[in-house]
């Protein structure tokens, strides 16, 4: 179902906010649209950042801006919430992940600003990272250089590994990088790789749990020593499901976003998401300010992030290096 809201905040709390936010030279109010994937009555901490951000550079609801908020719950209403947030007239949008898909699907001329975990090129998002070439910019979270990183902090823990396996989505934008990635740090580290695809077509709720099941068993007749799982929002839909068979089959398991690891992976190492969301007020201000979207250069995060899950590591019987423990910057218990 559709649903829509606008959210709009008043009061003092202005003064506390730091001085070098940029004060704005208009008492014209300026309006901008969310587009998510989930439900309203559902907290959002990617929404929330970017209303962090946004007040960092002086943009207060309610006096100078309004916030639309549109989401859709899946596949089967993504292009109708999208029409919906465009019949508002907003002057920018602000997608969340697949929300930027079903942008371009509706063949917007308005300006998109986009968190994405893919590729955008491969995404047919934008024509290159460095020079957009259309009304759709914004960051992304597809750190490939961190692939390798997450499998070597499971070598780190776990010496005596010596197979591996990748539980990914082809369709994700940009998995096939991931995938190389993947068999380059293997060789350099003598160890093997086995790749389980899950095609996966729903996104909101997971339906295709079959297809996941599927990939589990074939897991286990491999004899794998450790489970990678490459991040995107479908495979986190059905990541506390991943995280029960990983404990079940005495599998350590690894990820890229902290929430995998909160739902019940044992490790994630990768961008700090949350403060991807707030960086996209940086897009969102210029372009209100009259930059094009064509002229941004797509990003990617600086700041990286290792969560712990040390009930699953208990469950798994393993002790936690000390020296690993102290480099996290989450530790779940």
């Amino acid at each position: 179902m559709r649903r829509r809201e606008f959210l709009t905040f008043f009061g003092s709390a202005a003064a506390a906010w730091p001085l070098t936010a940029r004060a704005q030279r208009t008492d014209r109010v300026r309006r901008i649209a969310w587009l998510g994937l989930g439900r309203v009555d559902e907290p959002s901490p990617y929404l929330d950042s970017l209303r962090t951000g946004l007040r960092e550079l002086g943009w207060v609801e309610g006096r100078n801006l309004t916030i639309g908020v549109f989401w859709a719950t899946g596949r089967e209403d993504m292009e109708a919430a999208a029409r919906e947030l465009l019949a508002s007239d907003p002057e920018v949008i602000v997608t969340q992940e697949l929300m930027a898909i079903a942008m371009r699907s509706v063949k917007t001329a308005k300006p998109v600003v986009f968190g994405f975990s893919g590729d955008p090129v491969d995404g047919k998002l934008v024509q290159s990272w460095a020079h957009p070439g259309g009304n759709f910019t914004g960051m992304s979270y597809l750190a490939i250089e961190l692939v390798g990183k997450r499998i070597e902090l499971l070598k780190e823990w776990l010496p005596q590994t010596r197979r591996i396996a990748i539980l990914a989505r082809p369709q994700h934008p940009g998995e096939h990088l991931e995938r190389q990635a993947s068999e380059a740090v293997v060789r350099k580290l003598g160890i093997e790789l086995s790749y389980f695809p899950y095609q996966s077509q729903s996104f909101l709720p997971a339906r295709d749990l079959g297809e996941l099941e599927t990939a589990f068993r074939a897991i286990v007749q491999d004899r794998c020593d450790a489970l990678v799982v490459f991040p995107d929002s479908a495979m986190y839909e059905v990541s506390d499901r991943v995280a029960r068979f990983a404990l079940e089959a005495k599998l350590p398991s690894v990820s890229g976003w902290s929430p995998f690891a909160q739902k019940g992976l044992l490790m994630t190492y990768g961008p700090n998401v949350r403060e991807l969301y707030r960086s996209l007020a940086r897009y969102t201000d210029r372009i209100l300010r009259g930059t094009k979207p064509a002229d941004l250069p797509i990003e990617v995060p600086t700041k990286f992030y290792l969560a712990i899950n040390l009930k699953t590591a208990r469950g798994l019987g393993l002790e936690t290096p000390p020296m690993l423990l102290a480099r996290a910057d989450e530790v779940i218990e």
